[in-house]
C-alpha cells in the first residue's frame, strides 16, 4: 500500500504560485511511489474561523486529511508572514486529523524571503493539532523561475528540486516511521486535549 500525501496550497490566491509548487510537489512524490491529493484553498476556501455557514466545506478537507499519511504545507510568504488562508486551516483542524503525522514545511517567495512563514508555522500550528514537523524544510526562494515544467532554468531551479526530492524522501520515511504512533496516540486523556 502506497504513502497517502496530502498537500495543501496554503494561498486563497487563484492562480497562485504556491497551488504551481504544489502541483510539481505532487508529481514528484508520486515518482516516489507516494499517493497524492492536493487540498487547495484558493479553489476550496474555508470561511473565516469559527463559521456557522451550512456551505462551509470543512468537514470534506477533514475527511482528506484524516485518510493521509503525511502532509506538506505550502505557504506565500506575504508581507513577512503565512497566508491567512492557511493560518485558517489550522484553527479548523485539530488531532483527529493530524495528531502525530509528519509534515513538510514549505514557504514560497517571490524574492529572496520565506524564512519567516517557515518559523510562524513552525511556532503556532502545531499545538493542539500535534502536527509532527519534519527539522528540514522547503524555502522556494524567486519561485517564478524555479519548478516549472520541464528541464530545470538555472543552477538555482536545479539545486531547489534536488533539495526537495531529498526532503520528500524524507517525509516518506517519517511517515512510514510515525505510523503506529500514530495509531497508538489518536485520543490523549481528557485534560490534555489541548497542548500546552
Amino acid at each position: 500500500m502506497s504513502t497517502r500525501i496530502v498537500l495543501i496550497a496554503g494561498s486563497n490566491r487563484p492562480d497562485a504560485q504556491s497551488s504551481r509548487v504544489a502541483l510539481y510537489l505532487a508529481g514528484r512524490l508520486q515518482h516516489l511511489g507516494a499517493e497524492t491529493d492536493i487540498i487547495d484553498l484558493a479553489t476550496t476556501p474555508l470561511p473565516l474561523w469559527p463559521a456557522e455557514s451550512t456551505n462551509n466545506p470543512w468537514q470534506g478537507l477533514a475527511n482528506r486529511l484524516r485518510a493521509a499519511q503525511a502532509v506538506v504545507v505550502i505557504t506565500p510568504e506575504w508581507h513577512g508572514m503565512a497566508c491567512p488562508a492557511v493560518k485558517n486551516l489550522f484553527l479548523y483542524a485539530g488531532r483527529r486529523e493530524l495528531a502525530h503525522k509528519p509534515a513538510l514545511l514549505v514557504a514560497v517567495s517571490g524574492g529572496q524571503g520565506g524564512a519567516y512563514p517557515i518559523a510562524e508555522m513552525r511556532s503556532s500550528s502545531y499545538k493542539n493539532c500535534r502536527l509532527c514537523y519534519l527539522p528540514e524544510h522547503l524555502i522556494v526562494r524567486h519561485v517564478e523561475r524555479v519548478m516549472n515544467p520541464g528541464n530545470p532554468a538555472n543552477e538555482d531551479d536545479q539545486r531547489i528540486r534536488a533539495r526537495a526530492d531529498w526532503a520528500m524522501g524524507l517525509l516518506l520515511d517519517y511517515a512510514e516511521a510515525l505510523a503506529p504512533l500514530h495509531e497508538r496516540h489518536r485520543r490523549p486523556p481528557e485534560d490534555w486535549l489541548n497542548g500546552m
